[in-house]
């Protein structure tokens, strides 16, 4: 796993000036807007998902072929992407987390506390993030991946405006403010279990990927 990590390392410092853009944008909405949380999930959702881009480099003309002939598996091939993932949006996600809290810290523009809830709640987003698209982009590919991986997002995002809208006119419920008006406590547990549950997502996403490189054809 070792020399997989140093291919799609290599493979990722390719797109150097891309990465380095979009750290500097994320950088300066930081320091120069008062919406922080924004940029700790933008940077950690795009840096993260520099993965996905190995999967299409290592396609790249026929190049799987060469590449299972060496002393790799295909589910240590799958392993090592979703480790990947995990370490780009984890180390992203604690740098930009640490220079929003400074920020803020020097501004005052927002209490600290807002400020970790907020953050934490984008880690198990981006595990869920991770376990929708990984399937999708080693099953189809680049392209393909692409396409299926923008309607399954349309589809959740319609189907959770659905639910938030239909128990609003249904019930006359609205999700969205008791959400918003959750105290810490319930915030942190909240956190907990979305945490719980990306983690277990994420475990049965790497279990589905796993079979469809042990079945997919070289």
């Amino acid at each position: 796993m070792k020399g997989l990590f140093v291919k799609d390392f290599k493979l990722i410092m390719t797109q150097k000036h891309f990465f380095l853009i979009m750290i500097a944008i994320a950088v300066s909405m930081i320091v120069f807007t008062d919406y922080v949380t924004f940029p700790i999930g933008f940077l950690t959702f795009v840096i993260s998902l520099f993965a996905l881009s190995t999967i299409s480099y290592d396609e790249f003309d026929n190049g799987n072929a060469f590449l299972f002939t060496l002393p790799i598996t295909r589910t240590g091939y799958a392993l090592e992407k979703y480790c990947l993932g995990l370490l780009l949006g984890c180390i992203t996600w604690i740098f930009s987390t640490l220079l929003s809290i400074i920020v803020t810290v020097t501004k005052g523009s927002m209490p600290i506390t807002d400020l970790i809830m907020s953050s934490l709640m984008i880690l198990p987003i981006m595990l869920i993030v991770q376990a929708v698209m990984f399937p999708f982009q080693i099953k189809y590919g680049g392209e393909k991946g692409r396409i299926v991986i923008i309607i399954s997002i349309g589809l959740v995002v319609f189907l959770g405006m659905i639910i938030v809208k239909g128990s609003e006119l249904l019930f006359h419920i609205d999700l969205l403010s008791i959400i918003n008006n959750l105290p810490v406590v319930s915030v942190g547990i909240l956190f907990e279990i979305s945490f719980i549950v990306s983690i277990i997502l994420l475990l049965i996403s790497l279990k589905i990927s796993a079979v469809i490189m042990n079945n997919k054809e070289m």
